[in-house]
């Protein structure tokens, strides 16, 4: 796993000194992406950077990579990712004559290309990011893997003849033709939670979209869709469905489960993650393979403060040493102190690894320290994410009234969430003057967002009522849902030079498990029923038939408190960039204690983040 960047200019030399040092600056960005080594590489037209994370192949990975034929440059890549079939794809490619001088995955997918040109992306499967320069057509293809689970921005810079990449916006932003600013319409996307695909927040910016090939040659700018969910005919029946999920997860889990360096499981005792680590360590038993270590997370006097809701039913920790124990793993448990979540610090360099603030909280600030801790232990962790979007796992797949709402559903259960009692929901904006969330229009946005994505749901003929309404349900969580969560999971690891791969991610099985009919992955009248069965037999009863919890949040009442005193302090700071953007009266009551401590913490969170955001980006904001 890696950081990339780079530019293409037709109109200049791109090997001069100053064009080196912008490359090198924005190299730099991405030391955190990749701690190992450095490279560079500049042609006239194109200039490559790479920062490494050595996990396959360590002494013969360097990139770029490049290949040549009689002292002629063909092309060069520069990847971040990992290729998880690169042993037979580089079977296939030698018996077409290729020949390879490293053992890595990068050599392979630079062959592939050269051996099928635009079309080696249907045979690549993994989570990858790259850039080709392909020197013989002068042409830069910048290509994401189909789900998005690694990251790549590109934008036009100069006059518009240039075009920047990068694994993450600081890069673009450390060149010096490229300015941070967000307009109206980046601040609604930011604060909207309804995931646009290609929307990069800042204007002028764009995400390369999941499954897409961007390409930049002399004439222009284009895109182009390689991979999409389809609609096909499910004809297998139940059984056949669970022992196919089975097998095609084992399957997973041994291309997953390669490395050169130490690998663990990320493990919080619910159905995914314990499927994952369950699965990982019977893979680990093989001959040649190393033991499983597993890490969860918890916070300091966690049990003493944990109060159920709606959405934590229960606290981890019995279910994480009930499975750590059934199958073995070397376990360890990451206890984090609220004093690391009250530090400044940080929150800054959770907010400075998103280059956005998120609205998360405490959510971004722990996964952070988490794996902080993991990396030094670990380099590779496996981790569940993708499971409740495929299977129905979220208690709002299940809910008449949030499945009918005509909203992404996940506003929706943020509505019954809070109705309930339980407070105001992450990307709180009522400590935001009035007069600026009015001009915003955030369900305005939210609606024109939900219509647009609800049109691109592909349906098979004959579909009832509620197959066709889950299959829209499962749809916008895949395409919408899951990218912010791998965007959040890619950053924090990342951040700490982490590599988290996700395995209920990979492709084939998205493809299979979209197309099983509603009835079936609920076949036991329960969520992820059709995961359930795939799975009993490895899994303690207790752990198999839990009921979903998300990612833990911290409740000792002191994290709340020095959110409130950091808002104070704020609130006095005439110079704070966020006073501009402030509802002067709302803060007011928020500090009087007016509000409930949940409200008032989920609002806090997001205006300190955004104070920060606007400081150390210098952010131009472009609003009406």
């Amino acid at each position: 796993m890696c950081g990339i960047t780079g530019w293409t200019a037709y109109d200049r030399d791109l090997t001069g000194g100053a064009e080196r040092a912008a490359l090198t600056a924005m190299t730099a960005t991405m030391k955190c992406r990749g701690p190992d080594a450095e490279g560079q590489w500049a042609g006239p037209h194109a200039a490559l950077g790479h920062r490494r994370l050595a996990v396959l192949d360590l002494p013969g990975g360097s990139q770029p990579m490049g290949v040549t034929e009689d002292g002629r440059t063909l092309a060069v890549l520069t990847y971040s990712g990992e290729l998880y079939n690169y042993r037979d794809l580089r079977r296939e490619l030698r018996s077409r004559g290729h020949r390879f001088r490293t053992a890595s995955d990068t050599e392979a997918v630079l062959h592939a290309y050269l051996e099928w040109g635009r079309s080696f992306t249907t045979h690549l499967n993994g989570m990858y990011a790259l850039a080709i320069w392909d020197a013989r057509t002068e042409e830069l293809l910048l290509l994401r893997d189909r789900v998005g689970i690694k990251p790549l921005y590109y934008c036009r810079a100069g006059a518009g003849s240039e075009v920047l990449f990068a694994s993450e916006p600081k890069a673009l932003l450390a060149h010096p033709a490229v300015e941070a600013e967000v307009c109206a319409d980046g601040l609604r996307e930011l604060l909207s939670l309804a995931k646009t695909p290609g929307h990069a927040i800042y204007t002028g910016l764009r995400e390369v979209r999941p499954g897409h090939l961007v390409t930049i040659s002399r004439t222009g700018i284009t895109e182009e869709r390689y991979w999409a969910l389809r609609a096909r005919e499910h004809t297998d029946d139940l059984d056949v469905t669970v022992s196919t999920v089975r097998a095609m997860l084992e399957q997973i889990m041994i291309r997953q489960t390669v490395a050169d360096v130490p690998l663990c499981s990320l493990l919080s005792g619910g159905l995914d993650s314990s499927a994952i680590t369950a699965l990982a360590a019977r893979t680990a038993h093989r001959p040649g393979r190393a033991g499983v270590r597993s890490f969860s997370v918890t916070f300091d006097q966690h049990e003493r403060d944990f109060v159920p809701d709606l959405m934590h039913v229960d606290s981890d920790q019995p279910y994480v040493r009930a499975l750590a124990g059934h199958v073995g793993t070397d376990h360890t448990d990451i206890t984090l102190a609220t004093a690391g979540l009250m530090n400044h610090a940080n929150r800054r360099a959770a907010l400075h690894a998103r280059d956005l603030p998120s609205g998360l909280g405490d959510f971004d600030l722990s996964a952070l320290l988490l794996f902080r801790a993991v990396r030094e232990h670990s380099t590779v962790a496996l981790s569940g994410e993708g499971a409740d979007e495929l299977f129905g796992g979220y208690f709002w797949f299940h809910d008449p009234q949030t499945v009918r709402a005509g909203t992404f559903p996940w506003r929706a259960a943020i509505e019954v969430y809070t109705r309930a009692g339980f407070g105001d929901a992450p990307m709180s904006t009522r400590l935001l003057d009035p007069a600026l969330v009015r001009a915003l229009d955030l369900p305005g946005h939210r609606r024109e967002r939900y219509r647009r994505a609800l049109a691109e749901v592909p349906h098979p003929e004959h579909a009832g009522p509620v197959e066709h309404r889950m299959r829209e349900i499962t749809y916008l969580h895949l395409t919408r849902f899951l990218p912010m969560l791998l965007d959040r999971k890619d950053r924090m690891s990342m951040a700490n030079g982490l590599e988290v791969r996700v395995p209920f991610c990979d492709h084939e099985l998205i493809e299979y498990v979209f197309n099983v009919p509603w009835s079936m992955k609920t076949a036991a009248g329960r969520e992820k029923s059709l995961l359930r069965a795939a799975v009993a037999d490895l899994l303690p009863e207790a752990v198999l038939n839990r009921p979903k919890n998300p990612y833990p949040t911290i409740q000792d009442p002191r994290y709340t408190d020095a959110l409130r005193t950091a808002l104070a302090d704020l609130a006095h700071d005439s110079s704070a960039p966020i006073n501009a953007l402030l509802d002067r009266a709302a803060v007011s009551k928020a500090l009087n204690g007016d509000a409930s401590p949940r409200d008032m913490r989920y609002a806090a969170e997001l205006v300190l983040d955004l104070n920060t955001w606007l400081d150390d980006y210098r952010v131009r904001l472009d609003l009406p």
